[in-house]
């Protein structure tokens, strides 16, 4: 018994010295933690259970049978709490063979995977892996492909994200982009398909890995990261806050929080918000955190598509999703990248029970022939998909503009929207009046007193909410400071809301 607890012990100090203090060390230069360093930063105190601690590679091809096995495998398993709410996490260690993904390696993501969908909880992972083992050959890109098919069954039962934290490269690309946020830390973490070296053979481009698969890339152009953070520590306090929004899983609603922030508080200088040019911009997000509990909002690809603002935020204490036009730029206009960033957030909200709550001030779909080669209509659809298959509570509120089909796509009440408000400088047309008149009257285009007089006579009949109040599309016209009671009101009244779509396999989603 003795040999054995000698064994237990030695075995678990080489699984938590990982690859080595030299290696250890080599990390924290990098401004780096290591993986066990990461988990109990991210993870309640005391709360974390490991799994298969004395698990190691199998391999004995290309001299892996004389390597030192490390107990564990470059991966560190389990679960524990964040604010006391159970999750599963793994956390790769590139201090042992770079984080490389081996055949049992995966096996050991695998297993947190499985138990958090019997269970009914989050997975969180922590990448930091050069790739696949090339020793290994295909057994190692065969446990890539048993992560990629947990990665697609667990999509919509449970949240997954994923916290780069060092390089993802190559097939390793794919597990986080199937989960549902990813994100990574400036100036130590990248993910791209194929490297800076293999670019330049293949296209002769002379492109380094931060500028190729770089936090702000990933962030601001590609869209394909949610937010990056400026180290280790900053990421794992914030991704232990946006947890706080999520349920555990589908089957659950998101936690509640209680709140000193009364329901029914007013804030009167929503009144003056809208400027009266209809032409002047204004900032979305000084009416979203006026209204949210605290104003607190968790924004989400703040640097990426910027004309539409997505995030996470609470109304009386309950989380919802915030979905809003951002007049600022472009004029709020829908364009392909802030439609594929809103559709896949509203998706998101409605696998996982969260009430999704739009402000609209759009003009109408961005013109020109850079959208429509790129297939604005397809990805423009993809939004008005996202809410018309919604069936959580939706609250809209217009505030100035809705535009033409962006009228239609921005959670309108056709789009089975539950309670559609208005601000009393909401404007409900097909387009501008300036543009309507001339298209309707082009008859008297050579005559400027007559179109004044027809502009004048369009805005009178369009420019304001009542044409659409009076035919239901607008269920009340509201002042601008009682904003934030009307929808938590409405929330409350739409708490047990029930709504189930058609039997089906799946949708179409016009991908």
């Amino acid at each position: 018994m003795h040999d054995i607890i000698r064994q237990l012990d030695e075995k678990r100090a080489a699984a938590r010295l990982g690859g080595g203090q030299k290696r250890i060390d080599s990390q924290h230069a990098k401004g780096k933690l290591t993986a066990r360093e990461r988990i109990e930063l991210l993870l309640d105190p005391d709360s974390f259970e490991e799994w298969d601690m004395f698990k190691e590679h199998r391999c004995v091809d290309f001299g892996m049978d004389k390597a030192e096995k490390t107990p564990g495998d470059g991966v560190v398993t389990g679960y524990g709490t964040i604010n006391g709410r159970l999750v599963f996490v793994f956390s790769q260690d590139f201090t042992v063979f770079g984080g490389s993904l081996s055949e049992t390696h995966a096996e050991k993501i695998c297993k947190v995977m499985d138990h958090a969908m019997k269970v009914g909880a989050p997975v969180i992972g922590l990448n930091d892996s050069g790739g696949a083992r090339i020793q290994e050959g295909v057994a190692s890109l065969g446990g890539y492909a048993d992560v990629f098919q947990r990665n697609v069954m667990a999509s919509g039962v449970i949240p997954q994200i994923s916290m780069i934290m060092g390089p993802c490269a190559g097939g390793a690309v794919y597990s986080p982009s199937m989960t549902d946020f990813i994100f990574m830390v400036k100036d130590s973490s990248y993910m791209f398909v194929t490297g800076p070296e293999v670019v330049k053979t293949v296209t002769h481009e002379d492109v380094t890995a931060e500028e190729l698969g770089g936090a702000v890339t990933h962030t601001s152009k590609s869209g394909v990261a949610d937010l990056a953070f400026e180290n280790d520590v900053e990421a794992l306090t914030m991704l232990r806050r946006f947890m706080n929004y999520l349920p555990s899983s589908n089957r659950e609603k998101p936690p509640v929080q209680p709140t000193n922030d009364p329901a029914d508080r007013q804030d009167f200088s929503l009144d003056t918000l809208v400027p009266d040019n209809p032409n002047k911009p204004y900032d979305m997000k000084e009416l979203i955190i006026k209204v949210v509990d605290d104003c607190d909002f968790f924004e989400l690809q703040p640097d990426y598509a910027k004309n539409i603002i997505i995030g996470m935020a609470r109304m009386d204490g309950q989380p919802v999703g915030i979905v809003a036009n951002q007049p600022l730029v472009l004029a709020g206009c829908l364009d392909i990248k802030s439609a594929i960033k809103a559709a896949r957030f509203v998706r998101f909200c409605d696998a996982f029970n969260i009430p999704v709550v739009t402000f609209v001030d759009v003009p109408g779909f961005m013109p020109g022939t850079a959208q429509e080669y790129g297939g604005i209509i397809k990805h423009g659809a993809k939004l008005l998909y996202a809410y018309a298959e919604c069936t959580v509570p939706k609250v809209t509120v217009i505030t100035r503009k809705a535009y033409g089909g962006a009228y239609d796509v921005m959670a309108s009440k056709h789009l089975r929207g539950d309670v559609n408000l208005a601000w009393p400088s909401a404007e409900i047309a097909v387009m501008g009046p300036k543009g309507a008149v001339e298209i309707i009257f082009r008859e008297e285009k050579n005559n400027p007193e007559k179109l004044a007089e027809r502009e004048a006579e369009y805005k009178a009949k369009f420019a304001n909410p009542f044409v659409a109040a009076s035919r239901g599309f607008i269920d009340d016209v509201v002042m601008p400071h009682n904003t934030r009671k009307r929808i938590c009101r409405s929330l409350a009244m739409l708490a047990d809301k029930q709504l189930d779509n058609p039997w089906r396999k799946h949708g179409n989603i016009p991908l």
